[in-house]
């Protein structure tokens, strides 16, 4: 199984994404540790990534998705995914693909953000993420509200993988 975790930046995708792989003894991967250098630059100066830019760094996630995992074992990937588009591409040959969309405010993440030291993406960034969102649906995700712990995220999406 691969669980997506998505949605803009400062929803706790890595810190929920770790917490619930250690949860399910499965392995983790966070897409940021795969942008190309030009994409870290770009949003380390502020400047929102394009579709042009995002594509190689999606393609690059999804080559982590498809590296062999053994039957039973669960993968974890926190990755934007903000557009449906992306979604297919990486949930593209994948059967038993599972997407959490960690949902928050503008005003909470703006928030975190500026309380995040060490991490490329910058505040300013905000914005730009939320205009390439496009929200899945029920039908398509689970949907969290951040305004939990990550502690009780992780078991709201234990619950639901369960159910």
């Amino acid at each position: 199984m691969i669980i997506i975790l998505m949605g803009v930046s400062g929803t706790g995708k890595t810190t929920v994404g770790k917490l619930l792989a250690q949860s399910l003894r499965a392995s983790f991967c966070d897409a940021d540790d795969l942008h190309p250098s030009a994409n870290v630059d770009k949003m380390t100066h502020g400047e929102p990534l394009s579709d042009e830019d995002r594509w190689p760094w999606l393609q690059r996630v999804k080559a982590r998705i498809d590296e062999a995992i053994g039957p039973g074992e669960t993968r974890v990937v926190a990755c934007s995914a903000l557009k449906r588009s992306y979604r297919a591409l990486l949930s593209m040959g994948t059967n038993d693909l599972r997407l959490v969309f960690l949902k928050g405010t503008k005003e909470v993440l703006t928030g975190r953000l500026a309380s995040r030291h060490g991490h490329f993406m910058q505040a300013i960034l905000l914005d730009s993420q939320f205009a390439a969102l496009e929200e899945p649906t029920l039908d398509e995700a689970l949907i969290v509200d951040i305004k939990t712990s990550p502690e009780e995220i992780v078991a709201q999406i234990r619950k639901w993988l369960n159910g």
